[in-house]
């Protein structure tokens, strides 16, 4: 186990979910203490970032920096715009995910399942968008973050691995 700390940066309430579910306790086999922080609702967010990092890297820890594709035009796009805000972020701290967090969530899910709520995801999550996903809520669901927690309970991540690109790309690059 790596005895540094590991700081989550999440845009909003859907991706710090996303995380706590899935992501951090596979993350919490190697490091001693993970933590998300919010970032998108700072006032000055990239000045809140910047400073972050800076404490982050005087004691030693780790950080990861999560951010939606939105409308940039590829990934290596995004990340410069990210480096261009936050000039002490170390471009492979930066994940980018493809296309929204909501494409994360579809991808886990699987066909039993998927065929057990009605609903028809495609064999690639890549380019699904949070409308798209907000389309697919059912009428059972009284929001979307029902809809989110019934998947994050019946959650594969070997099926996401497969059905989305930027979120096998988290998984493999930290050996989850």
């Amino acid at each position: 186990m790596n005895c540094k700390p590991l700081y989550i940066f999440v845009e909003g309430d859907d991706d710090e979910r996303f995380f706590q579910e899935i992501v951090i306790p596979i993350l919490k086999r190697k490091y001693a203490h993970v933590k998300i922080i919010k970032y998108a609702q700072k006032p000055k967010k990239f000045e809140y970032i910047t400073k972050f990092i800076k404490s982050i890297q005087s004691m030693g820890g780790d950080y990861i920096y999560v951010t939606d594709i939105n409308t940039s035009p590829c990934i290596t796009a995004k990340k410069e715009n990210i480096r261009h805000n936050v000039p002490n972020i170390s471009n492979d701290k930066i994940i980018v995910v493809v296309k929204e967090i909501e494409s994360w969530y579809l991808a886990g899910l699987n066909k039993s399942f998927t065929k057990n709520l009605g609903i028809k995801i495609p064999s690639t999550t890549n380019t699904v968008t949070k409308e798209q996903f907000y389309r697919l809520i059912l009428q059972k669901f009284n929001s979307h973050i029902d809809f989110m927690r019934e998947i994050l309970k019946n959650f594969s991540i070997e099926d996401a691995k497969e059905k989305n690109k930027s979120f096998k790309y988290l998984m493999e690059k930290y050996d989850c």
